[in-house]
């Protein structure tokens, strides 16, 4: 069983998924999220789901440089708690503070073109919010 990854904005949701043995994270792709229709949000994540045959599934929790939680952090863990009710997967909460910047830094030194880092961004930041899961355990 595989763990899914989430780096949950309020325009995009990065996933990422890890190997069976939960060692390594890869970014599987960004959903572009709908406005109009939220419910296509969840629609995309059950089937990824499906599709790697997902356990668990970490969210990223931005909380604020001083470990408090923000208008961003709240809506984090609202997503999460969707989430677990309709999947009834087991879903944790994982502190992303920076990893969007890291993300950044790591394509920036790959010499990745703007126009190309904005279209991968957030899948990468998912894959170090679940490296750092998987670390951890």
């Amino acid at each position: 069983m595989k763990v899914l990854g989430l780096d949950v904005g309020t325009k995009t949701i990065g996933v990422a998924v890890s190997d069976a043995l939960g060692w390594t994270a890869q970014g599987v792709e960004t959903i572009k999220r709908d406005q109009e229709d939220p419910e296509k949000d969840f629609v995309r994540l059950d089937e990824l789901i499906n599709e790697y045959d997902v356990s668990t599934i970490v969210v990223g929790l931005p909380k604020n440089m001083n470990g408090t939680i923000g208008p961003s952090g709240e809506m984090c863990q609202q997503f999460a708690e969707d989430v677990k009710q309709r999947t009834n997967l087991d879903v944790k909460m994982w502190d992303e503070r920076l990893s969007t910047v890291a993300a950044e830094k790591m394509l920036v030194s790959a010499d990745v073109s703007r126009k190309k880092r904005k279209k991968v961004i957030d899948k990468m930041a998912a894959v170090m919010i679940l490296q750092g899961y998987l670390d951890s355990n």
